[in-house]
C-alpha cells in the first residue's frame, strides 16, 4: 500500500461526495456549477471570506481532538458536543465570578474552568469504558443530551440574565473579558489556541513515551497489560485530553463570540468535529487543514441560502454525504490493509 493511502483515500472520499453533492443540488433546480462558485467565494474567494472560515475553523479543530485522541485507543467517543456546552458554561460562571479580576486571570480561569469541566466529563466516558465495560460511543451520545438539557435548564432558570427576553442567557462576563483578534483581522484567538493545542498534541503523540503507550494500549490491549501499562490510567487520561479540548471550544465561544452561555453554545460543532476527526483520520496536523476545508463549508451556507434559493441546511447536506462516504473510505482502508497484510 502506498504510503500516502491513509490520506488519499479521504481525499477522494470528499471529491467523490462533491460529485453526489452536485447532483443533490442538481436535481433541486440549483445551477451545479454557480453553486460551486459560491461556495468557493463564500469560503475562500476574499480576505473576509477567509477571516469567516477560520473563525468558524477555531472550534472544529478543538472538538476534533475530542474524538481523534480516543480513537488512538479505539474508542469512538462522539461527545464533543457535550463538552463544548458544560466547558462553555462552567467558562461564563468563572467569567462572572472573577468578573472584577484581572482580564488575563479571568481568561486563564475561564480556560481551566472549561477544560477541567469538559475534560472530566468524556473522562467520565474513557472510565465507563474501561471501568465497567459501559459502550463509550452510546454512553458519550448519552451525556451530549444531558448536558444540553443541564444548559437549557440553568440558563432559562437559575441563571438568567432578565434582560435576555429573546434568547435566555446568562449574565454577560464583561467586555474586557472577551477575547480579542487576531491582529488588524476578525479571526479572534480561538484559531491560535486550536493550532498550538494540536500542535503540542502532536508532539506529544509522536514524540514522547506518553505517546508510545497509547499507541501500544491502542494497538494491542493485552500486550499493554503484560508489559505493565496502566491502561485505565491512560484510556482516563487521553479522554480526559480530548474532553479538555472540546470544552476550550465552549469557552472560546464564550469569550470571543457571545460573551455569555446561552442555548447558541450547542451550535453542532461538536458533531461536525466526529467528521472531521475521520477526515483526518484521527491525525492532530491533518485536523487543521480539515477544520478550515469545513468551517469554510459552514462560511458559505449563507451565500448558497441568498443566491441560490436553497436552504440554509444545504452545507449540512454536503457534510452528511461527506461523512457516508468517509466511513465507507475507512472500510475500504480496511480491506486494502488486510488485503497487504495476506500478500504479504
Amino acid at each position: 500500500m502506498l504510503p500516502f493511502a491513509p490520506f488519499l483515500i479521504p481525499l477522494v472520499a470528499i471529491a467523490l461526495s462533491l460529485v453526489l453533492f452536485g447532483g443533490f443540488v442538481g436535481l433541486a433546480g440549483a445551477d451545479v456549477q454557480a453553486v460551486y462558485q459560491s461556495i468557493y467565494r463564500g469560503a475562500f474567494g476574499t480576505w473576509f471570506s477567509w477571516q469567516n472560515t477560520l473563525t468558524s475553523a477555531a472550534p472544529l479543530m478543538l472538538t476534533a481532538l475530542c474524538t481523534a485522541l480516543p480513537a488512538r485507543l479505539g474508542l469512538i467517543v462522539i461527545g464533543g458536543e457535550g463538552a463544548v456546552v458544560v466547558g462553555g458554561l462552567a467558562a461564563a460562571l468563572t467569567g462572572l465570578v472573577l468578573v472584577d479580576a484581572n482580564p488575563w486571570v479571568a481568561l486563564a480561569g475561564m480556560a481551566l474552568a472549561a477544560m477541567l469541566t469538559g475534560g472530566l466529563l468524556i473522562g467520565l466516558v474513557g472510565w465507563l469504558r474501561h471501568g465497567r465495560n459501559v459502550n463509550e460511543t452510546i454512553s458519550s451520545l448519552l451525556f451530549n443530551y444531558i448536558s444540553i438539557a443541564i444548559l437549557s435548564f440553568l440558563v432559562i432558570g437559575p441563571l438568567r440574565d432578565p434582560e435576555t427576553l429573546n434568547k435566555p442567557s446568562t449574565h454577560h462576563i464583561g467586555d474586557t473579558h472577551m477575547l480579542g483578534a487576531l491582529g488588524d483581522t476578525s479571526i479572534h484567538w480561538g484559531f491560535g489556541y486550536g493550532l498550538i493545542v494540536c500542535l503540542l498534541l502532536w508532539v506529544l503523540y509522536k514524540r514522547t513515551v506518553f505517546g508510545f503507550a497509547v499507541d501500544m494500549v491502542g494497538g494491542n490491549v493485552r500486550a499493554a497489560l503484560l508489559s505493565g501499562l496502566p491502561v485505565g490510567r491512560i484510556v482516563f487520561l487521553v479522554c480526559m485530553m480530548g474532553g479538555a479540548a472540546a470544552g476550550l471550544a465552549g469557552m472560546v465561544e464564550v469569550a470571543a463570540v457571545h460573551g455569555r452561555a446561552n442555548t447558541s453554545l450547542n451550535a453542532g460543532y461538536g458533531y461536525e468535529g466526529i467528521l472531521i476527526a475521520f477526515a483526518a483520520r484521527h491525525h492532530p496536523l491533518a485536523i487543521i487543514p480539515m477544520a478550515i476545508l469545513f468551517g469554510g463549508i459552514r462560511a458559505s451556507s449563507g451565500l448558497m441560502q441568498r443566491d441560490h434559493d436553497l436552504p440554509d441546511a444545504t452545507s449540512l447536506v454536503l457534510q452528511g454525504i461527506i461523512f457516508i462516504l468517509i466511513l465507507a473510505s475507512e472500510a475500504v482502508f480496511a480491506r486494502l490493509a488486510k488485503r497487504q497484510g495476506s500478500a504479504a
